[in-house]
């Protein structure tokens, strides 16, 4: 994902607590940045992702027979380590990994060779679109060097693999999306290599399949409403469940998990939409019963309910009568995005989110 105003900020799995700074509400974006532009699901027939205008943030009431399509934000934090950490990392190193020369199976050293050159080459094209990237870039392309060297001395160094994909991970933040040479995905695609290798030798190394997942997440959102970008996002789901499987207390994976699910739900056909909300319904609950003031899972959750609510309006309502009614999933969305500005009232995100559920539920109340 690319940073915002801050430099990304990767923990080995956990996301960091520091904030991001409020987005201009007057510039919505679609691509990533620590704060993402979500819409409640569409219609079936749509295959491109939307670009709502800012105006859509301050929907006027509208009438219940009007399909309901007023943008919501969803928040999805910081990424997952530190370049200090990284640093930190690289000088305690010293020597310990060149004790092993083994090969792994499959790879003989010449393979080997080929294929940290093509990361190499990836890497030292990275330039940085400004000086502060450029001296993150230099401290990234000298970790590289030092992971390659370690991989090349000891192939089922797993470690090395893992922290070899994570500088790829954060030199594709240094890469603009219109740039070519190299190509963000490109790098992103080289990451999630180290990562399937790294989970490969080591199945338990949760950190990887949760770093592994935000990669394909980013990879997923350079695609669109396509199938190919449906695959990723299914990859990144089944990412998520293993990371939460290995490391049940993680409430940054399940709310991660949750919005992956939030973006499948808008490509898939309408028939398994509602399955997938409500599963992402459940991922932020989890994640909010983990750390009840975890204001992003909160507000994701409000979200989400929201964007349930516009569907089954749209649709003409509950069939079920055990089912919740669009009015009090309305209700249930303003509640969680009440709670999430309570804890951080700062954030301007909330606060348009909040004035417009409040419109929203004034309606029906």
């Amino acid at each position: 994902m690319s940073a915002a105003v801050e430099e990304p900020q990767f923990q080995n799995g956990v996301a960091s607590t520091d904030e991001p700074k409020p987005e201009p509400a007057a510039d919505p974006k679609v691509e990533e940045t620590k704060e993402t532009l979500i819409q409640p699901p569409p219609s079936t027939e749509q295959t491109e992702k939307q670009h709502p205008s800012t105006e859509q943030t301050e929907k006027q009431p509208p009438s219940t027979e009007q399909t309901l399509n007023p943008a919501l934000r969803k928040d999805e934090g910081n990424r997952t380590f530190t370049m200090r950490e990284l640093l930190t990392e690289l000088k305690s190193e010293g020597e310990d990994s060149v004790t092993d020369a083994s090969f792994s199976q499959g790879n003989t050293p010449h393979q080997l060779a080929e294929q940290n050159n093509a990361a190499m080459e990836l890497i030292n094209s990275v330039t940085g679109v400004d000086e502060e990237g450029r001296s993150r870039q230099r401290i990234l392309t000298f970790a590289a060097k030092r992971y390659a060297n370690a991989i090349e001395r000891n192939p089922e160094d797993y470690d090395a693999l893992y922290n070899w994909a994570l500088v790829l991970q954060e030199s594709a933040d240094n890469v603009s999306l219109d740039s070519t040479s190299p190509s963000k995905d490109a790098l992103l695609e080289e990451a999630c290599k180290k990562y399937d290798e790294a989970t490969r030798l080591c199945p338990t190394l949760h950190d990887a399949f949760y770093n592994w997942a935000i990669a394909i997440s980013d990879r997923a959102k350079m695609r669109g409403r396509t199938k190919e970008a449906e695959e990723l996002w299914k990859q990144a789901t089944k990412n998520y469940e293993k990371a939460v499987q290995l490391n049940w207390n993680s409430p940054q994976a399940l709310n991660n998990w949750g919005l992956a699910l939030q973006e499948l739900s808008a490509i898939v056909p309408a028939r398994e939409k509602q399955t997938i909300v409500r599963t992402a319904i459940s991922k932020f609950r989890a994640a909010i019963q983990l750390q009840f003031d975890f204001h992003r899972a909160i507000y994701n959750l409000g979200t989400v309910l929201y964007g349930l609510a516009e569907d089954t309006l749209r649709t003409g309502g509950t069939v079920n009568p055990r089912e919740v009614s669009p009015n009090e999933l309305y209700s249930q969305s303003a509640i969680y995005i009440a709670a999430a500005h309570a804890l951080k009232p700062s954030y301007s995100v909330y606060s348009s989110a909040l004035r417009l559920v409040r419109s929203m539920v004034s309606i029906y109340y």
